[in-house]
């Protein structure tokens, strides 16, 4: 999908699993999107700040660093204001649901996800919903 000014929506995956990085690999490409995935919590900030992607795909339960620090520490900067952040968890109470919300999260998806889910949610927040 494009951006404005013509480029590919860039997309960052931030996901420890490496079955669920794989099919989130599938869909993105399937959708035409620029994407990379990194697997550790630690590593995250520093490469939303260096590639600003256009969307965060975002884990909870992440190895170092939790997805609600990297949500909290992306709204809190306000050069990435822009980027919008889709929280992704196994857990998918109400109140972790309204905890990501809480700390910035723009979309919120329990796993197992359906891959339509999921395709709807990334289009809505990158505003290129289909018509219907």
């Amino acid at each position: 999908m494009i951006a404005d000014g013509g480029r590919r929506h860039r997309v960052l995956v931030v996901e420890d699993e490496d079955n669920i990085a794989i099919a989130l690999d599938y869909l993105m490409t399937r959708e035409g999107y620029e994407h990379d995935r990194i697997a550790n919590g630690a590593e995250a900030m520093e490469r939303i700040r260096t590639t600003h992607p256009d969307l965060v795909l975002l884990d909870v339960m992440l190895p170092e660093v939790s997805g609600y620090e990297i949500c909290q520490g992306v709204r809190l900067d306000p050069g990435l204001s822009d980027v919008k952040i889709l929280m992704m968890t196994a857990r998918g109470s109400a109140i972790e649901r309204r905890k990501g919300l809480a700390l910035g999260a723009d979309g919120f998806i329990s796993k197992p996800f359906e891959l339509r889910e999921l395709r709807e949610e990334v289009r809505r927040l990158l505003g290129n919903a289909p018509t219907q």
